[in-house]
Protein backbone atom coordinates (compact mmCIF):
# COMPACT_ATOMS: atom_id res chain seq x y z
CA UNK A 1 0.00 0.00 0.00
CA UNK A 2 0.71 3.68 -0.64
CA UNK A 3 0.07 6.71 1.68
CA UNK A 4 0.44 10.31 1.38
CA UNK A 5 0.83 12.83 4.43
CA UNK A 6 0.81 16.23 5.23
CA UNK A 7 2.71 18.08 7.82
CA UNK A 8 4.09 21.75 8.18
CA UNK A 9 6.99 23.37 9.30
CA UNK A 10 7.51 26.57 11.63
CA UNK A 11 8.00 28.82 8.75
CA UNK A 12 11.40 29.64 9.76
CA UNK A 13 14.81 29.47 7.57
CA UNK A 14 16.83 28.11 10.28
CA UNK A 15 14.99 25.84 11.79
CA UNK A 16 13.56 24.17 8.29
CA UNK A 17 17.47 24.15 7.92
CA UNK A 18 17.68 22.14 11.09
CA UNK A 19 14.99 20.09 10.37
CA UNK A 20 16.22 18.76 7.33
CA UNK A 21 19.75 18.59 8.47
CA UNK A 22 18.15 16.00 11.43
CA UNK A 23 16.60 13.88 8.67
CA UNK A 24 20.16 13.51 6.87
CA UNK A 25 21.25 12.12 10.46
CA UNK A 26 18.17 10.07 11.03
CA UNK A 27 18.55 8.03 14.29
CA UNK A 28 19.05 4.33 13.72
CA UNK A 29 16.87 3.19 16.16
CA UNK A 30 14.05 5.49 14.66
CA UNK A 31 15.00 3.65 10.96
CA UNK A 32 14.66 0.50 12.59
CA UNK A 33 11.33 1.50 14.26
CA UNK A 34 10.33 2.20 10.36
CA UNK A 35 11.22 -1.21 8.88
CA UNK A 36 10.05 -3.46 11.85
CA UNK A 37 6.39 -2.08 11.24
CA UNK A 38 6.26 -2.89 7.64
CA UNK A 39 7.17 0.08 5.69
CA UNK A 40 9.17 -0.67 2.87
CA UNK A 41 9.86 2.96 1.59
CA UNK A 42 9.46 6.14 2.99
CA UNK A 43 10.45 9.52 1.17
CA UNK A 44 9.43 13.33 2.84
CA UNK A 45 9.48 16.23 -0.23
CA UNK A 46 9.76 20.03 1.23
CA UNK A 47 8.04 22.75 -0.41
CA UNK A 48 8.35 26.42 1.31
CA UNK A 49 7.04 25.25 5.09
CA UNK A 50 5.15 21.99 3.88
CA UNK A 51 6.23 18.85 4.12
CA UNK A 52 4.71 15.50 2.03
CA UNK A 53 5.70 12.11 3.33
CA UNK A 54 5.24 8.71 0.95
CA UNK A 55 4.99 5.42 2.86
CA UNK A 56 4.80 1.88 0.83
CA UNK A 57 4.27 -0.71 3.36
CA UNK A 58 3.46 -4.35 3.18
CA UNK A 59 1.11 -6.38 4.05
CA UNK A 60 2.01 -6.81 8.42
CA UNK A 61 2.06 -2.82 9.14
CA UNK A 62 -0.97 -1.58 10.42
CA UNK A 63 -1.83 1.78 11.75
CA UNK A 64 -2.90 0.40 15.00
CA UNK A 65 0.39 -1.45 16.07
CA UNK A 66 2.84 1.11 14.72
CA UNK A 67 0.98 3.63 17.06
CA UNK A 68 1.32 1.77 19.68
CA UNK A 69 5.12 0.12 19.27
CA UNK A 70 5.86 3.72 19.01
CA UNK A 71 3.71 5.17 21.86
CA UNK A 72 5.92 2.54 23.90
CA UNK A 73 9.32 3.36 22.70
CA UNK A 74 11.14 6.08 24.40
CA UNK A 75 13.24 6.55 21.63
CA UNK A 76 10.76 7.43 19.62
CA UNK A 77 9.32 9.53 21.74
CA UNK A 78 12.29 11.44 22.38
CA UNK A 79 12.65 11.79 18.24
CA UNK A 80 8.72 13.02 18.07
CA UNK A 81 9.55 15.27 20.93
CA UNK A 82 12.17 16.67 18.90
CA UNK A 83 10.75 16.91 15.71
CA UNK A 84 7.84 18.91 17.15
CA UNK A 85 10.40 21.80 17.62
CA UNK A 86 9.95 22.27 14.35
CA UNK A 87 6.68 21.44 13.06
CA UNK A 88 3.32 22.44 13.12
CA UNK A 89 -0.15 20.98 12.72
CA UNK A 90 -2.08 21.77 9.63
CA UNK A 91 -4.97 24.36 9.91
CA UNK A 92 -7.62 21.87 9.91
CA UNK A 93 -5.61 18.97 11.81
CA UNK A 94 -7.32 17.87 15.70
CA UNK A 95 -5.85 18.60 18.56
CA UNK A 96 -2.74 15.98 18.66
CA UNK A 97 -3.00 15.14 15.22
CA UNK A 98 0.48 15.60 13.19
CA UNK A 99 0.97 14.04 9.95
CA UNK A 100 -2.39 14.19 8.34
CA UNK A 101 -3.17 11.01 5.47
CA UNK A 102 -4.29 12.72 2.22
CA UNK A 103 -6.78 11.20 -0.11
CA UNK A 104 -6.21 10.72 -3.07
CA UNK A 105 -7.59 12.12 -5.83
CA UNK A 106 -6.24 11.54 -9.15
CA UNK A 107 -4.35 8.97 -10.74
CA UNK A 108 -2.95 8.43 -14.61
Amino acid sequence: MRYCFALDLIDDEQLIAEYELQHQNVWPQIIATIKDSGITALQIYRVSNRLFMIMETDASFSFEKKNAADASNPIVQQWETLMWKYQQALPVAKPGEKWLLMNKIFEL
